[in-house]
């Protein structure tokens, strides 16, 4: 990330959340707000991915390339692991947008390897292998006193704590994603 960035008091992010019932849905709905840093909603945009399949790189960037925006400057996307063990491919998320990627969950854990041989007995090598390729999670303090857990791909650690609290307001959830994750399940609930 550009250095003035996280600064700047017109920077914008793509958060990007889902909404689905694993027992029910077979695909997830995901939606994507614009933000800017003054906590303005700047635009948004939806796709959905295969429940348990392997599109959601593919279609986040998809989602990405949807607003026709050049004025995006980081995604802030809720989870590597979506639509039910859908892994995401982070670093071709971030090679192909070209913009730094934050990677959020919000509880620490002990790893999905169990539970994604468990679910897909025929296919969780490949599922397996790109989980491995996500990497370790850090912990960060937001400013909220909150701790969550990170991957990010384009962003030194300053600038990382800089845009995560300026995005973040209480609790948890940065504002773009928490936004999103709303509006992925009103829009989920009325189709």
């Amino acid at each position: 990330m550009k250095r003035t960035h996280p600064f700047k008091s017109g920077i914008r992010v793509l958060g990007i959340a889902e909404s689905f019932v694993p027992s029910i849905d077979r695909e997830s709905l995901l939606a994507g707000v614009v933000m800017r840093k003054d906590r303005i909603i700047d635009g948004f945009a939806f796709t959905k991915t295969k429940v348990g399949g392997d599109d959601a790189a593919r279609k986040i960037i998809s989602l990405y390339g949807s607003l026709g925006r050049n004025d995006v400057n980081a995604i802030l996307l809720s989870g590597a692991v979506i639509s039910f063990y859908n892994v995401v491919d982070l670093d071709r998320v971030h090679s192909e947008t070209r913009l730094p990627l934050v990677c959020l969950t919000y509880r620490e854990s002990t790893g999905l390897e169990e539970s994604i041989k468990r679910h897909f007995p025929t296919s969780y090598k490949r599922k397996l292998a790109r989980y491995g390729r996500l990497g370790q999670r850090k912990g960060v303090e937001l400013k909220t006193g909150k701790r969550i857990f990170v991957r990010a791909l384009g962003l030194d650690d300053e600038d990382l704590r800089h845009l995560l609290d300026a995005f973040s307001l209480e609790g948890k959830y940065p504002e773009p994603v928490r936004v999103a994750g709303l509006l992925a399940a009103a829009m989920r609930a009325m189709v």
